[in-house]
This record gives C-alpha cells, structure tokens and sequence, in this order.
C-alpha cells in the first residue's frame, strides 16, 4: 500500500520537474538569442559538466614536429636552460611557456629567449611561418589569449635567417629585447621551417646578455619534473575532429570534450638527448582542427558556448579565457577572444556565447567548422558546448 502510494504522488512530482526544466530551457534559449557573440551570459541552474557528449573521430593532421617549454615552469636558476631538444630539418611548432621565478637570495629580473643552434654541416636558413610574442607579464590570462589569437592571425614572413654551422642565434628578435621581472611569464608560439638539424633550447640568462652568448657558457640544464604542462619533443601537433554523427536540434544539448586527459589521451613525446618519457598534459600548443554536421528537423538553431568548468574542483581553476577560428559556411576565418567582454569568465552560472548558428532553409545539413588549442593558463577541459535555442 505504502509503495502504491509513492507511486501515485511520484507521477505529478516528475511532471512538475519535466516543466521545470522545460521552463528552464526556454529562459536559457531566450537568453542566448538576445545576448552578444563573444560576452559572458548568465545562466542560472543550466551549466553541467554530464551533458551528452558528442562522439567524434579522431585522426593525427599533418604537422610540424612539435617542442614546449613548461617544464619547470618557473625557471629558479638565475642562469640555465629550461629545454633542449634536437629537431630534423622540416617544419617545428615551438611553444616557450616560462616564468623567471628567481628569488634566492633574491628577486631580480631575467631574460627568456629560446635559440638556435646549426647542428648541420651547411648553412641553416629559417623561415618563420607562423609567429605570436607577447611582453613579459604577469597576466597570464591575457597573455595566453593574446598570444593564440596572434598565431592564429600571423602570416609566413619573407625574412629567412641564414645561420652558419656550429653558430647559435635567438629564435625571437623581439623577445631579445624584453626584460622579465620576477614573476613575468614569458609567452612565445611560434612554426618555422629549417633545412638542416638544429639543436633548440631554451635559456634564461641576465637582462644584458645574449642569450646565444649565454647558451655557449651555460652548462646547466634544469632536470624535467613532470609537472605543468610538461616539456619535450612530440610527434603530433595537429589532429582532426568529425563528428560521428549528423547533430539534431532536437537531441537537445550536447558537448564537445577534448584535452581531458581521458577521452582524449595526452600526446606523449620525449624529453632530451636520451629520450625519457613526456607528455603534455594538457595538449598545448595542439590544434584541433574540428567539423561537425548538424541539421535542425525543428527550425531551432544552435548556440556555441563555453564554460569553467573545473572552477569547483581546482584552487588554481579560478578563471577562464580562449582564443578560436571560426570558419563561416563560405570559408571565411575569422579570429576572436572570449570572452570579449572582460579577461575571463569565472565560474558558473557565467558562460560564454562563442556563436550562434542558424538553419539554412536550403541546406538539410550544414556543418560546425572551427580550430581550438587548448588555452594557456586556463585548466582543462574547457567544454564547447551546443545548445537548441528556439530563433522565433
């Protein structure tokens, strides 16, 4: 009888919570379509981490062979490499992540500079393609959405340094002449081709030096930790994302999860001239190259949001902020900091609006088409999430 009683009473319980969502949903849809692309929107009892998740394949892109620098991350020695790795002639993804973390005996301002060394017996010549260097700061949020949508931005340069064999040179002019203060983090991406090997490494130094000078006097490498992102040499830079399937406004929300660490394993790479283990954890410095079909059987549109959602669970997780490319239906890129309206987005129910897009009447399918990297001081992962929003 007791049980026959829960029964009855759970029915109108159900129903009540079914319009509470309900509710809920068209609120949230209302919002996003009122809000601007780009801003942080307030959406209140909607954020999750167990939405659905949309299942993708995952393949390796063509890509240049891949180097970063994050291991340790604040480089204590006032004279040291932080990373040294040797790369064959091709082209090289090079990511300097470093903070000058000299305080013993006391806190005294450094120089960060990654260089080069012509390991070859004919002339090196380097083309930089692709170039994004920021000033030594202590805001890393801006640093590292600043600095994606730089590399993102840049284009191949016609100036191709010519390194003889044996000599040493600074990868990055600019960099040469920035002054790191205690605390600063040095910030550099950068994809260059060379045509002979090279050795490349990273070097703090005084703010006097050369940085290649100094290279030639340095015999301390820092040992690697296995900490923060990581360090090392990696044979994947690039990787593709498809959707599985064909996306349904009507399935309701769905999100996108790469560089968890879980559904999407770290790449794991070497460190150093005996090839000790690495990964990057965390998959800096990675583009994913992503598409995703969808169709809208119920005349709704899609929003593109994104959240911090390890705010909770992580002391260090307090703020969120990415760079993207989006690419619109006719191919066009364009290249956007979220969100746009303040450094980051902090924590639930704060989101941020990315885009929104619309069901094309002549068109049954149409298709998602981005390129995200995972965001340099941000915690993983940051979830690209797609939610039906009625556009009446």
């Amino acid at each position: 009888m007791f049980k026959r009683f829960i029964a009855l009473v759970a029915i109108p319980f159900l129903c009540h919570q079914v319009a509470i969502a309900q509710n809920n949903m068209s609120a949230v849809s209302k919002i996003l379509k009122n809000a601007k692309e780009g801003e942080v929107v307030i959406l209140k009892d909607f954020l999750k981490p167990d939405f659905k998740k949309i299942a993708y394949k995952q393949s390796i892109s063509p890509g240049p062979q891949f180097l970063i620098s994050d291991d340790p991350e604040y480089i204590r020695i006032p004279e040291a490499i932080a990373m040294q790795e040797q790369v064959a002639p091709g082209a090289v993804r090079l990511y300097v992540y470093n903070v000058n973390g000299v305080k013993e005996p006391n806190q005294i301002p450094r120089k960060i500079n990654a260089v080069i060394k012509n390991l070859g017996k004919e002339n090196l010549h380097l083309r930089m393609l692709k170039y994004s260097s920021q000033a030594p700061s202590t805001n890393y949020f801006k640093v590292g959405k600043q600095g994606l949508e730089d590399f993102f931005k840049s284009e191949e340069s016609n100036h191709v340094k010519v390194i003889k064999p044996g000599e040493v040179v600074p990868i990055d002019d600019k960099m040469e002449q920035q002054i790191a203060k205690y605390d600063e983090l040095v910030h550099g991406f950068y994809e260059f081709v060379v045509d002979q090997p090279a050795l490349i490494s990273v070097v703090q130094t005084a703010p006097e030096n050369n940085t290649a000078e100094a290279f030639n006097k340095i015999d301390t490498i820092i040992p690697f930790s296995h900490v923060n992102a990581g360090r090392g040499i990696f044979p994947v830079s690039n990787y593709t994302i498809v959707s599985k399937d064909t996306l349904d406004t009507k399935s309701g929300v769905q999100q996108l999860i790469v560089a968890d660490g879980q559904d999407d394993p770290w790449i794991t790479g070497t460190i150093g001239a005996d090839k000790q283990d690495a990964k990057n954890a965390g998959n800096y410095g990675v583009l994913y190259n992503t598409k995703l079909k969808w169709k809208s059987t119920d005349g709704k549109g899609l929003a593109l949001i994104t959240w911090n959602s390890r705010s909770a669970d992580n002391q260090w997780c307090g703020g969120m902020g990415l760079t993207m490319e989006l690419f619109d239906a006719q191919g066009k890129k364009s290249v956007n900091q979220y969100p746009s309206n303040q450094l980051v987005t902090k924590a639930a129910p704060e989101a941020i609006l990315i885009k929104i897009y619309k069901p094309d009447p002549k068109k049954e399918i149409q298709e998602i088409d981005f390129t995200y990297s995972p965001p340099g001081a941000s915690c993983l992962p940051t979830p690209l999430i797609l939610v039906p929003i009625d556009l009446k």
